[in-house]
Order: structure tokens, then sequence, then C-alpha cells
């Protein structure tokens, strides 16, 4: 399907150009949500932070775009799932169970 924007008007264009938005950032959060849920709540994950140190936490919530994941020396991470990757023990996948971290909103 082609569309000849040579014939829109501004308002049009601008329109067009706020649904396209619109449309990229709805496609982002389906990606992003579908990403979350490969990881549970209590799951010990990793990622590298800026400084391209591996950081280990808990996955303690699910943000809108972002988890949340708490370090064991009490650090919070705001973190977009593709970034996140199940930390290892002795090779296999860890999940921690029974713990539940209340994060109180600011």
């Amino acid at each position: 399907m082609k569309i000849d924007i040579d014939e829109l008007t501004e308002n049009e264009l601008i329109d067009l150009n706020h649904r396209v938005v619109e449309r990229l950032k709805f496609l982002e959060s389906m990606r992003a949500h579908a990403e979350m849920l490969e990881f549970s709540i209590g799951e010990k994950v990793c990622f590298r932070s800026n400084s391209r140190q591996t950081v280990v936490g808990i996955l303690a919530k699910y943000n809108k775009k972002t988890v949340t994941v708490l370090t064991d020396d009490g650090q919070k991470w705001n973190v977009s799932p593709h970034l996140l990757e199940r930390a290892k023990e002795d090779g296999s996948a860890v999940k921690i169970s029974g713990n539940v971290i209340e994060i109180k909103p600011k």
C-alpha cells in the first residue's frame, strides 16, 4: 500500500505524523511487554550497566516500558527488558521464590 503524501495539506501531514508516532509507540510498548513476560517477578537477572559492569539482582516490578531490578546492595535499577539475561549459577537458570519485596512509591 502506497500513500501519496505529495497531495496532502500541511494539516493532513501533521495529523499523519501524529498517527505514525502513536503507532510506533504502541508497537514499541507491545514489544517491551512481550520481552517483560519472558521473566518472572522474583527471578534473578543480570544486565550490563553503562560502565559495562555486570549487575545482578532480583526482578522486583514490571513498569510500563522497563522492569525494576533490586541488587543485593540495595540499588534500584529501571532497565529495558531487552537488556536482561537470566543470572546463571552452575550453568542453569535460577529462580528465587518466597521473598516478596515491596517498593514504596516516592
